[in-house]
């Protein structure tokens, strides 16, 4: 069967099944994650073999070392994917609540009920796990998902699959509710991105280069963000421990996260105190410093920075610091440069910190905490599917309510429009 077959087939049967999902209880749903767990815990050795096989090929193909991380499944990797049915099972379902429900002049009664999206299309790479987080989510929030994971994973993603499919049978659901692509076809993902009659969102996970790819070509929507260029500014008077522990911990304490800082910014009044503590606490973590002139007259040793600079997203240890006159300067560079993915203001002053808060437009922004805190689980989302740095529908860390949209439901007795 030729790709655009193949794909089409995969799009048709979807669209069916979200139908039987956005009607089905919640109950099922859950009990669909419950079984899917059981069978992936029941199937270790065929995932360790499937994962084998991935990794033997991986090898012989010449995948670098963190490719080949991201590839293995190991024992706790597995036991982190079982743990993450069981939180996704006990989360609110969102599907069906109805809000905001007022009576008008009319007397009828208008309010807001949350519904499925439809069929969402997850395109991610390497990490088998993805498949498990990305088709619990989809089905808890009574989606149905289509999954390309990268072709490195080809035989895991399919062993996933399998038990996903037991878990479905088991609660009375369509197996087509989740669907893992089973080629390694290229082709197959240009055909998922351009099929709107079929695909109603695409989620992208992955590196700068797919994603743009896809944001590209893509006939369908996308909930995306390509870069985490997040800052942190210093304010002027600003308590100097908690202001320390904020601009280490935000670059330190992961370096490949999209939440992790990459530009720092200090108030001209604070640079002579902060910068030699927090140069010294950079220079304790190995993180190379690129400053602005007034920056290198305060650390010496520090690297001049471009203009380039300012716009990157490092993902490693490198920072670029540079010192501002005041909250206004230091909102318009994180305005200029920022990817709008987070941004946090370490303040003692209630009226700035509102400022920046209404100012800086980005998806997530923070007051006396570190841009690490951006996600999901720490939003007590429960989980996410990705991080969105676009303005309609979903922003910020997607979880299951950014899942799903709303209509509008109307509730009448009777009444005619005059």
């Amino acid at each position: 069967m030729e790709v655009e077959q193949y794909m089409v087939e995969l799009g048709r049967k979807a669209r069916a099944a979200s139908r039987e999902v956005a009607a089905s209880a919640t109950s099922a749903r859950n009990a669909a994650l419950l079984a899917a767990r059981d069978a992936l815990d029941s199937a270790r050795a065929e995932l360790a073999a499937a994962n084998t096989t991935d990794l033997e090929r991986g090898a012989a193909n010449g995948l670098d070392a963190p490719l080949m991380d991201r590839l293995e499944l190991t024992p706790a990797r597995i036991d982190t994917m079982l743990e993450g049915l069981t939180q996704v099972a006990n989360l609110p379902d969102p599907v069906g609540s109805i809000t905001d429900m007022n009576t008008m002049p009319s007397g009828i009664q208008v309010g807001r009920m949350r519904v499925p999206l439809g069929v969402i299309g997850i395109i991610y790479e390497s990490r088998p796990n993805v498949t498990v987080e990305a088709a619990s989510l989809c089905l808890k929030s009574g989606n149905a998902t289509i999954l390309r994971g990268g072709s490195e994973a080809l035989e895991s993603n399919m062993a996933i699959a399998r038990c996903l499919t037991m878990g479905l049978e088991h609660a009375g659901l369509p197996a087509a509710a989740v669907q893992v692509v089973a080629t390694r076809d290229r082709a197959a993902v240009g055909q998922l991105i351009t099929m709107p009659q079929y695909v109603d969102v695409i989620v992208p996970r992955g590196g700068k280069g797919l994603i743009e790819r896809i944001s590209n070509d893509a006939k369908v929507p996308v909930i995306k963000h390509l870069d985490g260029t997040c800052h942190v500014y210093i304010d002027d008077g600003a308590d100097e421990d908690m202001a320390e522990a904020i601009a280490v911990n935000a670059k330190t304490q992961r370096y490949g996260t999209c939440n992790t800082m990459e530009t720092l910014l200090v108030h001209a009044d604070m640079a002579s105190v902060m910068l030699p503590r927090l140069g010294e606490a950079y220079g304790a973590a190995g993180v190379e410093l690129r400053g602005c002139e007034r920056t290198m007259a305060i650390l010496p040793g520090v690297n001049v920075a471009s203009e380039d600079d300012w716009y990157q997203e490092y993902l490693g240890p490198v920072l670029a610091v540079r010192v501002v006159e005041n909250l206004e300067q230091a909102m318009d560079h994180i305005n200029t440069y920022s990817s709008q993915h987070t941004e946090s203001i370490v303040t003692r002053d209630h009226g700035r910190a509102m400022r920046f808060l209404r100012e800086v437009d980005s998806s997530s922004v923070m007051v006396n905490a570190s841009t690490r805190f951006a996600d999901g689980f720490e939003y007590g989302l429960g989980a996410e599917i990705g991080i969105s740095t676009d303005k309609l529908h979903a922003r910020g860390p997607v979880g299951l309510e950014g899942l799903t949209s709303v209509k509008y439901i109307v509730l009448g007795e009777g009444q005619v429009r005059n």
